[in-house]
């Protein structure tokens, strides 16, 4: 596999920072660069989606009949690392990552033309209701009923850890609409209203101190059948082929970008005997061994894209990239908060908004490093937990 760029792809590289460098305002750079997880607030992400949408870039990965740019996956992944690198606001992926797929498989034509136009502008803002308390890892174990009555499903019961919930106006939804047999068969996929009466969405405050992720609870909220997606107690299925984009991804930019910033501050920062950080042996060594991960991150990424250029589907690879890029981005993390020693300690929500004057308290570069590094530790949990997808490639890749 040559991963060397060839002429074509540096143009396309050079095409898109000259883009990005002439689209990015100082305001929507300055929310990207203070972001500290996957997700950036409202305003900001759906900002840079708009300023994507206008030239044609909001979707990549779509196929071009639905808005798609027509990319190859070396572009995609050229485009990807060159947002990362700018510090532009990241989009939210419940959307264009994750519903639009389960859409374009799944879906009716009727729900394709509505709902995939409104997803690429930026119309309508997603969340995800999955996870419910008991019902985390052991996805299929849910509860949420959806009785049939009518045209309508009435649903009652409750999603947790529901991200964004607060700033959506749609949620793609797993609801029970059957308790006999086994779990699984009993799940369906529900498109709703975030404004539907009896719905409510209480904050969770993270340990970061932010408001990202909250509980839904759901008193005889009515959905209309015509909001299912696929068949009726067929969900898992379409459950499954959400996760496996939610799952994948681009990690390795991302962290590469990181382990730059890493490799930065330890050569401005002072080890015990006075020398650069960086020049400590064994501190050297801890990021060389980051960096080869960081590689084979990089490597399983371009496995997949070329499995998915071909017509498949991430399938299990999506559980490997799962588990190490997010242990990855866990180590850098761990890394970053030894650099910045003593000042981990200050809680400095209100310096990290963007626009503000506030100076902050230690060297500005650890604004980020503290709530990045709380905010990932779940990381491993969400999506599926790591012990979840080792179980999916013991079963699925080695045949246990």
């Amino acid at each position: 596999m040559n991963l060397e760029f060839s002429k074509e792809d540096a143009a396309f590289r050079d095409e898109v920072r000259a883009f990005i460098a002439s689209n990015l305002t100082p305001e929507l750079q300055a929310a990207g660069k203070l972001s500290t997880s996957v997700f950036t607030d409202k305003p900001y992400a759906l900002g840079w989606q708009r300023i994507l949408h206008k030239k044609g870039w909001a979707a990549p990965a779509w196929p071009v009949e639905y808005g798609g740019t027509g990319w190859n996956e070396m572009q995609r992944y050229i485009f990807a690392s060159e947002c990362v690198r700018a510090q532009t606001p990241g989009l939210s992926p419940m959307g264009l990552r994750m519903c639009a797929p389960v859409l374009m498989k799944f879906g009716a034509p009727e729900q394709k033309s509505f709902y995939l136009p409104r997803i690429l502008a930026g119309e309508d803002y997603w969340c995800q209701g999955y996870s419910e308390p008991g019902s985390g890892s052991d996805l299929s174990s849910l509860q949420l009923r959806a009785v049939p009555d009518g045209d309508d499903y009435v649903l009652n019961g409750t999603k947790i850890w529901t991200t964004h919930a607060h700033f959506a106006n749609r949620m793609f939804c797993l609801v029970r609409t059957d308790n006999s047999g086994r779990q699984q068969e009993g799940i369906s996929f529900l498109l709703l209203e975030m404004n539907s009466p009896g719905i409510k969405v209480e904050p969770i405050i993270t340990l970061a101190g932010e408001h990202e992720v909250n509980q839904v609870f759901f008193d005889d909220v009515r959905v209309p059948k015509a909001n299912l997606v696929g068949e009726e107690n067929k969900g898992w299925t379409v459950a499954k082929y959400l996760l496996e984009f939610e799952r994948g991804g681009a990690y390795a930019a991302g962290l590469a970008v990181q382990l730059e910033k890493i490799r930065a501050i330890a050569a401005s920062e002072r080890a015990g005997d006075g020398q650069a950080l960086d020049q400590d042996p064994a501190f050297a060594r801890r990021l060389a061994e980051i960096a080869i991960e960081v590689k084979a991150v990089e490597i399983t990424e371009h496995r997949v894209m070329s499995t998915i250029s071909k017509g498949g589907n991430p399938g299990p690879a999506s559980s490997m990239l799962k588990i190490r890029g997010t242990e990855t981005q866990q180590k850098i993390d761990e890394i970053a908060t030894e650099i910045l020693g003593w000042s981990v300690f200050p809680d400095q929500l209100a310096a990290r908004e963007p626009g503000v004057n506030i100076a902050p308290v230690g060297p500005e570069y650890g604004l980020t490093i503290v709530p990045r590094y709380l905010n990932n530790r779940a990381a491993s949990i969400y999506g599926g937990s790591n012990e979840i997808q080792r179980g999916i490639i013991a079963k699925l890749v080695l045949g246990l």
